[in-house]
């Protein structure tokens, strides 16, 4: 039945697209592309990414930034704007409809449920071959994990925003504190345990700050290649990592050891995104986790009511067996997808649009906006005002997200400019370049994961809600951690021995899978 209904779905996605897209002509017109003299007019549907100048904006086309946008790249858009709470509703609608613009944005790659199955269903043209001929140095710049994740059956079909570097998140200390107790940067987990003794004498109520669901809890499991949001192989079978009951055992011990002496707080279990985030700017925590690009403004938040405060990223603690780290991120944030009813010599121009967006002209424009009204250059350097306030921060952010093709780890032009913006590229390209914890992940979602909601994996942050239901248990004394081959037995009864089976026949297929190694 449910591969009846999927074929029946193809079928109904396609008349509807084909009824919808049954000209030659885009809706931006094929006619002029070929003289590059003229802008080059197209379509295109984005995402709003949550950005409020963009979601009140009246009429995007008519936009100061688009417009700047248009006469430097000699382009002329008609963008379709969608906003992130609603997109993937909106985007079925759109497909639904068969009004599929000359260039699609998606929030990550070509299979996701986002997608509809539109490029299954041959919507959008295979990339390959203009890519190589028009666009060498963007194909150069992408990594190959990036350009897998918007492939289908071997060919590419979308241009991504990439991550060069996948490990974001990073491990945060009170180095002031750190330095009162006279040890020094934890390099294992005993030496980390050690160091959060020595912070509650020093009086901190959250010597580590912990989070519910054990979200941004990866410090420990990831030590012990523990993470129960990732799958790995096992006796030719293709598992949860938690089935490995006995590194599972090892990083729960430590959390309950955290828990038995104070280490964390004892509610951990219900402190939300917004007590975690007051706790820390608060002073309240030692050690925590948060995405290495927010270091400054976490410092900033720290000292407000800390004025001795020093916060910096360190190296993750490494467990027994050498690893460390936090899950890595997959390799694409969005990605364009170009309507195949678009001509050769539109999409060639579009494309080398999207490789312009690589050029260091193309990169001052997004990062610092326009020379003599927003920033000068003298002897090259940059004399940029960073703007003020929610509004003219919202609208800068804008003009970055204008880039719709790049590497989207950190504007590293503008981190360059702030004070101490260069610790947090020394963290990213330094401390973080060498740990994360790789596994094997599905894109599109596993469909037995919406047949089994408390069994889902959410990808990259927590295990199961079954599992970390028990482990919570466990950590508060209410459940032996003994019992944690109990719980794997649970997981496949309730469904887990058809996740694993539809894991296995995924990957053996190679159908929509995301393999990362250990770093």
């Amino acid at each position: 039945m449910k591969k009846w209904f999927s074929v029946m779905m193809s079928v109904a996605l396609v008349a509807g697209l084909s009824a919808g897209c049954g000209s030659n002509e885009t809706s931006g017109g094929n006619a002029d592309a070929a003289d590059a003299s003229k802008p080059l007019k197209f379509s295109i549907s984005l995402n709003t990414s949550g950005n409020a100048y963009a979601e009140s904006s009246k009429d995007i086309n008519n936009d100061k930034w688009i417009k700047e946008l248009e006469k430097r790249a000699n382009i002329d858009l008609d963008i379709q704007l969608i906003p992130l709470k609603d997109f993937d509703s909106k985007m079925a609608v759109k497909f639904a409809g068969g009004e599929i613009p000359d260039v699609v944005q998606n929030v990550g790659g070509a299979t996701d449920k986002s997608m509809a199955g539109s490029v299954q269903a041959g919507i959008f043209m295979p990339l390959d071959d203009l890519l190589k001929e028009h666009a060498p140095e963007l194909m150069k710049l992408v990594p190959k994990e990036a350009w897998d994740e918007v492939s289908y059956e071997g060919k590419i079909y979308g241009i991504p925003t990439w991550l060069s570097n996948p490990s974001r998140r990073a491990t945060f200390i009170r180095t002031d504190l750190l330095e009162k107790t006279g040890l020094p940067v934890p390099e294992t987990i005993e030496d980390f345990l050690n160091v959060l003794r020595e912070f509650k004498k020093l009086g901190l109520s959250a010597p580590y700050q912990m989070r519910e669901n054990f979200k941004y809890a990866d410090i420990v499991f990831g030590a012990y290649d523990a993470l129960g949001y990732q799958f790995t192989e096992m006796d030719g079978q293709i598992v949860p990592k938690f089935y490995n009951s006995e590194n599972m055992e090892k990083a729960l011990n430590v959390y309950k050891t955290m828990y038995d002496e104070g280490l964390i707080q004892k509610d951990f279990a219900t402190i939300q995104a917004s007590q975690y985030g007051e706790n820390i700017a608060a002073g309240n925590a030692g050690i925590w986790t948060a995405n290495a690009q927010n270091l400054l403004d976490l410092r900033t938040q720290v000292a407000a009511s800390n004025p001795e405060a020093k916060v910096d990223i360190i190296p993750s603690p490494i467990g027994d067996n050498g690893q460390k780290g936090y899950g890595l991120y997959s390799s694409v944030n969005t990605s364009l997808y170009i309507n195949n009813k678009v001509s050769k010599e539109k999409a060639v121009r579009i494309i080398q649009m999207f490789e312009w967006m690589q050029t260091d002209e193309a990169k001052k424009f997004y990062s610092f906006g326009i020379e003599g009204e927003n920033y000068t250059e003298k002897d090259g350097k940059i004399d940029y005002k960073m703007p003020e306030g929610k509004a003219a921060q919202d609208e800068e952010k804008f003009r970055n997200q204008m880039r719709w093709v790049g590497d989207g780890t950190i504007n590293r032009e503008r981190t360059e400019l702030l004070p101490n913006g260069v610790d947090v590229l020394k963290a990213l390209d330094e401390t973080l370049s060498t740990e994360g914890i790789g596994g094997i992940g599905f894109v599109p979602d596993l469909e037995s994961f919406s047949i089994f909601p408390d069994l889902a994996s959410k990808r990259p942050d927590q295990a199961p809600k079954l599992v970390v239901d028990h482990m919570v248990k466990m950590i508060y004394g209410k459940e032996p951690i003994s019992d944690f081959p109990k719980v794997i037995e649970e997981y496949k009864q309730k469904g887990g021995d058809e996740i694993v089976k539809e894991a296995t026949e995924r990957y053996n297929s190679k159908e929509g899978i995301i393999e990362q190694q250990n770093r």
